[in-house]
């Protein structure tokens, strides 16, 4: 196991110490190998010093200590980054984890969340009061991460992307200012949030706009996985409200008890459906998944909407090994089903999950440059999904990954989301922001000049 010796003023590291109200974990502590896990077991880093932030002005002398050493700086809110960067070897961690405050308004259907929140922690707290706003699809996934990279999840065609439903935020920049974003103050800076990842700060607190969605039509329903099955499913949603959330999966049963143990671990397809819309319009949404294909084993009921955002927590644990790819889609072509078809049958363990997510509805009637989330004009966002539990299987299923993307590409957008996508896809940069890559580096320029925040998707200055 490598070493990495702390090269930074000590002067300083204790300063950072009389600055900071959170604690300071560093080599030796008995706490750091716990402090320095991260969601992907892929990432086995050792940081110089965690900061386990408490507020914002932790957030600053933390901000501060980073640039003045010339320290890499990595911010980890819910620690799911899949290419690793809420770690680093020899740098700092700022660990927003304990800031996970909400306050709800009703009257207004605000949310105030901070930067540590997941999105268990907004559901919980918004479903209180019958609203919801658009978040991932596990609920261990940190706030931050998923919301400044653009924010997909099983709201997107009903209430557009979570960063769609950004008000304003509160920001850390790269000088160590604490600045908040409006639309009439620093507009820019909340335009580049909005999906232009972690590169303009370190945001301390988001407040979402929400919206009166309490219980739900929702779960799983499976099928063979079949062409025929997944052009169905293309028709269903391309005839569907806003109001149903439809998520295709491509992979290996799960050991679950309403599918047939005779179908577990073997290759199928389905249909994540959240029906948003009215009661009394349950039937009809039952119909038209049953009309996909033959179903093979179903759990659709009137749930909590939180619950939908759990269903498959146990699926993917922290500590599993995983290596990922991202692409879009403009509709989804004869050529790209039977890509995921090829493929989904070669799926190399149940937590290899290849999802698509619809993106029209809500997403599509917002304009390619009113945010810095470009794919307005995509109609599907996929996930690849090498998910393994050994480091070795991984590393032996990257060639499946890269395959699979590989076979999209012909039917594929040309970037992609950057959620989705890992560390060796860098070099996607430009294309995964199109037309709004040049304004992002321009405004990455003025604000971050010297690269602080480098540690992830990165518009370089």
């Amino acid at each position: 196991m490598t070493t990495y010796t702390p090269t930074f003023d000590h002067q300083l590291l204790e300063r950072l110490r009389g600055a900071v109200r959170g604690e300071i974990v560093e080599p030796g502590d008995p706490g750091y190998d716990e402090a320095r896990k991260v969601y992907n077991a892929m990432h086995d880093r050792r940081p110089a010093i965690i900061v386990r932030a408490v507020d914002a002005g932790d957030v600053i002398a933390t901000v501060d200590f980073a640039r003045d050493q010339g320290l890499a700086l990595a911010v980890r809110g819910g620690s799911h980054s899949v290419p690793g960067y809420g770690t680093c070897d020899g740098g700092v961690v700022l660990d927003l984890g304990l800031m996970r405050g909400i306050r709800v308004d009703p009257e207004t259907r605000t949310a105030w969340v901070e930067g540590g929140c997941t999105w268990a922690d907004v559901n919980h707290a918004t479903y209180a009061f019958g609203l919801a706003t658009t978040g991932g699809m596990v609920s261990t996934t940190g706030v931050g991460g998923l919301t400044t990279g653009g924010g997909m999840g099983y709201l997107v065609r009903r209430c557009g992307l979570a960063c769609d439903n950004l008000a304003s935020v509160d920001l850390v920049t790269a000088d160590g200012h604490f600045v908040t974003c409006t639309a009439e103050h620093n507009s820019d800076l909340l335009w580049a949030v909005r999906g232009g990842g972690g590169n303009f700060g370190v945001v301390t607190s988001f407040a979402f706009r929400l919206h009166p969605v309490a219980d739900i039509l929702g779960g799983p329903t499976f099928f063979p996985l079949d062409s025929d099955v997944i052009r169905r499913y293309r028709d269903m949603v391309g005839e569907a409200d806003d109001d149903l959330g439809a998520l295709l999966v491509v992979g290996l049963g799960p050991p679950v008890p309403f599918l047939p143990e005779r179908w577990h671990g073997r290759p199928l397809c389905g249909v994540i459906a959240c029906w948003t819309g009215s009661q009394d319009e349950d039937d009809r949404i039952r119909g038209r998944l049953a009309a996909v294909g033959p179903v093979l084993g179903q759990y659709l009921e009137r749930i909590p909407y939180p619950v939908i955002n759990t269903l498959f927590d146990d699926l993917v644990p922290p500590g599993l090994y995983h290596y990922w790819k991202g692409t879009f889609t403009q509709g989804l072509s004869d050529g790209a089903i039977e890509a995921c078809v090829e493929y989904g049958a070669a799926t190399p363990s149940i937590q290899s999950v290849t999802v698509g997510i619809p993106l029209d509805g809500a997403c599509h009637r917002v304009g390619p440059e009113e945010t810095a989330f470009s794919y307005r004009d995509a109609d599907y966002s996929f996930a690849l999904s090498g998910t393994l539990t050994t480091r070795a299987d991984c590393e032996a299923q990257k060639d499946w990954v890269r395959g699979f993307h590989q076979a999209l590409e012909p039917h594929s957008m040309g970037g992609g989301y950057v959620n989705f996508i890992d560390h060796d896809d860098q070099n996607r940069v430009q294309a995964n922001y199109r037309a709004n890559y040049a304004r992002l580096r321009d405004l990455k320029r003025r604000y971050d000049p010297g690269n602080l925040f480098r540690l992830n998707h990165n518009i370089a200055p």
